[in-house]
C-alpha cells in the first residue's frame, strides 16, 4: 500500500494532504460535509446530532453512501474491493467484515472521514466512492452492544446477541480485542397446498417452521508501528457456528392416510483465521507482504420422518455431511512512484481445499437408519492458484485520473473420490478505470474489468435435499466463470440537502454456472454457456434541514435488473436463478433538535427470480414488504436504547414450485406445490453504551 496513512493525497493540490496517523489536526472545521478538490471530508461535528458510539454509526450516516463488501466467498485477497479504508490502508480481514471491523473503532478515536474517488487513489482495484476513515487512538476505551429480542410467533426468544470490544494503545502497539455472537432466531406457520395439474387439491399440509443460529467469537487485531515506515498487522479471529432448524408438518390428503413429518437439521463447527501483513522500505518503493491461514469445520445432519395414522409403518431418510474448508493465502504488493505515477506489482498465492464425507441413510422397518451407499458425496477438492498483477495510477490532468491492471493467473484444480479429476487453466485479467472529477458538487467513473470468479467446491460433489426429494449429482468438469465487467457511477452533492448517486453495470458472463441435465437423467451445477446481466442503481439522501425541519433525512437505495441466460432444459431465455430482480430500500430518520430522542421507519422489498431445475421450476422469498418503526435514546444512564418492530405490515414467507412427470421441457404437471406462510411482528432491543 503507498498510501501515505490517508486517501486525502489525492484531493486537489490546492489543499494539503490529509495528515498521516498520528496527526489529529483536521483539514476543514465544519458541520456539514465540504467538498475538498476532487473529495469530501466529514468531520465529528457532524455527526455529532446522531450521538455515535462507534465509526460504523458515523459512516452510515454519510449521505449516498453505503457499504459494499465482499467477504469470504472473494477469489482470495486479490485488488482491493471494499470501499472502506482505515488510516488509508485496506482491511485485510476475510471473516471480518467492514461492518465489523468499523463497528469496533470508537467515535471519539475518529479523526475525521474522507469521501473520495477510488480511482484517484494509489490501491489498485477501487474505483467508485471510497470512505477513508481517519483515525488516532486515544488510550483505551471500550464499548458494549446487547440485543435482545422475540418474535410473536414460532420462535423462542433472542437473547444471547451482541459485541464487548476493548480497543487502545501501549507505546507503538494498538490493539482491538472483540468478543459477540450473531443470535438469531426465526419461524414461520401456515399451511402448503398441493394441488394436481388441472389445480385441483391433493393435499394440505399444516406447518411451523422454527429455527436459529449462534456464532461465538473472539476476534483480535493488533497494529505495531515499528517505525513511521515500518508497519505490521495481525488478526486472529476464533469461532464457534450453532445453526437448528425443526418443521413439524400434518398432512392431510383427500385420499389415503394422514401424515405426520418431522423434518430437522443441525449443523455446528469451529472457524478460525490467522492473517497478518508488514509494510516496509524497499529500493524505490515500498513492500508490502501478506499471509493469511483460514479454516471452517461444518458438521451437518438433516432427517425426515414421516408416521401414518393407518398404522403404516414410517418411512424417513437421513443426511449427514462433514466439511473440511480450509485457505491459504500469501500475497506481496511492492509500490513505487515512476514517470509521475504510481506503480504496483502484485503477487498472490493461494491454496483453497475442501475435504467431505457425507453420509445418506434410509429408515428400516425396525426403525433404524440404515446407510446407503453415496460414494458421490466423498471425497475431496484442492485448488493452487498463482497471479500476477501489474498496475498503475495515474493523475492524467487536474480533473481525470487513469487507473489500469493487466496480468493473469494459473491455476490447477484437483479432485478425488470416485470422480477423480486433474486440470489447469491459464487465464487474463485486468481492468481499466477512469475518474473525472471536477471539483464543486459533481464526480463520476468508469471502469471495465475482466474477472475469473471463484467456483464452490461443494458443486464437484454429490448432495441431497431431503425435505424437497431433491439431489444434486457431482460434476469434477466445473469450469471458473468469466466475465467483462463495465461499471458507470456517477455522484452528485447538493449541499445540505444531501447527495444522489447513480449507477449502471453490465456484466457478459462466459461459463455460468447453473443446474444443467445430465446424460443418466439427473442434474449437476455445471457450466451452461454465456449469460448477459445489466444492473441500474440509484442511492440518495434527502435532508429537509434547509426548511426548517431540522434532524429529518430520507434515505433510499433501490436497483433493477435485466438478466439472461439461455434455460439449458428447455431452450429458452430466463434470469439466473434466485437472483434478485428488483431492490428498494427506504429510511426516513428524525434526531430531534435539542433533545436525545429520534425515531424512524423503514421499508424494505426485493422479488427474487425463480429457480430451474430439471424436473421442477419454483421461486421463493419473504415479502413482498417489510416494514420497520423505531424509537430510540441517546442517553439514558449515559447508554443507547433503541426500540423497533419490524414487519408491522405482515410480510409472509413465500414458496411455490412445479414440479413435473418427467424432465423438462415436459409439460405433465406432477404437482404444484404454494406456501404464504406467517412471519409476524418482531420485537428488538439494543442497548449500547461505552466504558
Amino acid at each position: 500500500m503507498l498510501l501515505a496513512g490517508t486517501a486525502s493525497a489525492a484531493f486537489a493540490q490546492e489543499k494539503p494532504p490529509a495528515a498521516p496517523k498520528g496527526d489529529g489536526a483536521p483539514s476543514v472545521n465544519v458541520a456539514d460535509g465540504t467538498g475538498q478538490g476532487r473529495g469530501t471530508v466529514y468531520e465529528p461535528a457532524y455527526f455529532a446530532q446522531f450521538a455515535p458510539r462507534n465509526a460504523l454509526d458515523m459512516v452510515a450516516r454519510i449521505p449516498g453512501f453505503v457499504i459494499t463488501e465482499e467477504r469470504g466467498s472473494a477469489r482470495g485477497l486479490g485488488q482491493a474491493s471494499q470501499n472502506v479504508l482505515i488510516n488509508g490502508e485496506r482491511l485485510s480481514s476475510k471473516s471480518d467484515s467492514a461492518r465489523d471491523q468499523l463497528q469496533r473503532i470508537p467515535a471519539s478515536d475518529v479523526v475525521r472521514i474522507e469521501i473520495v474517488d477510488g480511482t484517484v487513489l494509489d490501491i489498485p482495484g477501487l474505483t467508485g466512492q471510497v470512505a477513508n476513515v481517519v483515525i488516532q487512538r486515544a488510550g483505551s476505551s471500550g464499548q458494549f452492544r446487547y440485543t435482545t429480542g422475540f418474535r410473536a410467533h414460532n420462535t423462542k426468544a433472542q437473547l444471547y446477541g451482541g459485541e464487548i470490544s476493548l480497543t487502545g494503545s501501549s507505546g507503538a502497539l494498538d490493539y482491538t480485542v472483540a468478543l459477540s455472537n450473531g443470535n438469531q432466531r426465526f419461524g414461520a406457520d401456515g399451511d402448503i397446498l398441493i394441488t394436481d395439474g388441472r389445480g385441483q387439491l391433493i393435499e394440505t399440509q399444516a406447518t411451523k417452521f422454527s429455527g436459529g443460529f449462534d456464532n461465538p467469537q473472539l476476534s483480535t487485531r493488533f497494529t505495531y508501528k515499528f517505525s513511521n515506515s515500518l508497519l505490521a498487522n495481525l488478526n486472529l479471529k476464533y469461532g464457534e457456528d450453532f445453526f437448528f432448524e425443526e418443521t413439524p408438518e400434518l398432512a392431510v390428503p383427500l385420499d389415503g392416510p394422514r401424515r405426520s413429518r418431522l423434518a430437522e437439521a443441525r449443523e455446528r463447527g469451529p472457524e478460525y483465521e490467522i492473517g497478518g501483513d508488514i509494510e516496509f522500505p524497499l529500493g524505490p518503493g515500498k513492500m508490502k507482504l501478506i499471509a493469511l491461514e483460514r479454516f471452517e469445520r461444518d458438521e451437518f445432519q438433516s432427517s425426515v420422518i414421516d408416521s401414518f395414522d393407518d398404522g403404516s409403518l414410517p418411512r424417513g431418510s437421513r443426511f449427514t455431511q462433514t466439511n473440511g474448508i480450509g485457505e491459504r493465502i500469501g500475497r506481496f504488493e511492492y509500490g513505487w512512484r515512476m514517470f509521475a505515477a504510481d506503480w504496483q506489482l502484485a503477487g498472490e498465492a493461494a491454496f483453497n481445499r475442501l475435504d467431505r464425507a457425507s453420509g445418506l441413510f434410509r429408515l428400516s422397518p425396525e426403525g433404524e437408519f440404515v446407510i446407503v451407499p453415496f460414494p458421490a458425496g466423498t471425497g475431496g477438492v484442492t485448488e493452487d492458484r498463482y497471479e500476477a498483477i501489474l498496475s498503475v495510477s495515474k493523475q492524467v490532468t487536474r480533473t481525470i485520473a487513469l487507473q489500469a491492471t493487466a496480468g493473469g493467473e494459473y491455476s490447477r484444480i484437483e479432485q478425488t473420490g470416485v470422480a477423480a479429476n486433474s486440470r489447469t487453466f491459464q487465464r487474463p485479467k485486468g481492468s481499466l478505470s477512469l475518474a473525472w472529477t471536477p471539483g464543486g458538487k459533481f464526480d463520476a467513473s468508469v471502469k471495465v474489468t475482466r474477472k475469473v470468479g471463484q467456483l464452490s467446491f461443494g458443486d464437484f460433489l454429490a448432495s441431497v435435499a431431503l425435505d424437497d426429494d431433491n439431489q444434486n449429482a457431482g460434476n469434477n468438469a466445473l469450469r471458473p466463470v468469466q466475465s467483462w465487467d463495465l461499471d458507470i457511477e456517477a455522484n452528485r452533492r447538493f449541499g445540505p440537502w444531501g447527495s444522489l448517486k447513480l449507477e449502471y453495470s453490465y456484466r457478459d458472463f462466459e461459463d455460468f454456472i447453473d443446474f444443467f441435465p445430465l446424460d443418466n437423467g439427473g442434474e449437476a451445477r455445471g457450466n451452461i454457456g454465456d449469460a448477459q446481466s445489466t444492473r441500474m442503481s440509484v442511492t440518495g439522501t434527502l435532508k429537509l434541514d434547509p426548511i426548517g425541519a431540522r434532524g429529518v433525512r430520507f434515505d433510499v437505495n433501490a436497483s433493477k435488473a435485466w438478466l439472461s441466460v439461455t434455460d439449458p432444459f428447455t431452450g429458452l431465455d430466463r434470469p439466473f436463478s434466485n437472483n434478485t430482480i428488483d431492490y428498494v430500500e427506504a429510511n426516513v430518520r428524525h434526531d430531534v433538535a435539542g433533545s436525545d430522542w429520534a425515531y424512524g421507519a423503514g421499508l424494505f422489498s426485493n422479488d427474487n427470480a425463480p429457480y430451474s431445475r430439471r424436473f421442477e421450476i419454483g421461486r421463493g422469498g419473504e415479502g413482498p414488504t417489510f416494514v420497520d418503526v423505531f424509537v430510540e435514546n441517546k442517553d439514558v444512564f449515559g447508554l443507547t436504547l433503541n426500540a423497533s418492530v419490524s414487519n408491522v405490515l405482515g410480510a409472509t414467507q413465500n414458496f411455490e414450485r412445479t414440479v413435473f412427470a418427467a424432465p423438462r421441457p415436459t409439460e405433465e404437471i406432477l404437482f404444484r406445490e404454494t406456501s404464504r406462510r406467517r412471519i409476524g411482528p418482531i420485537f428488538r432491543l439494543t442497548v449500547s453504551g461505552n466504558f
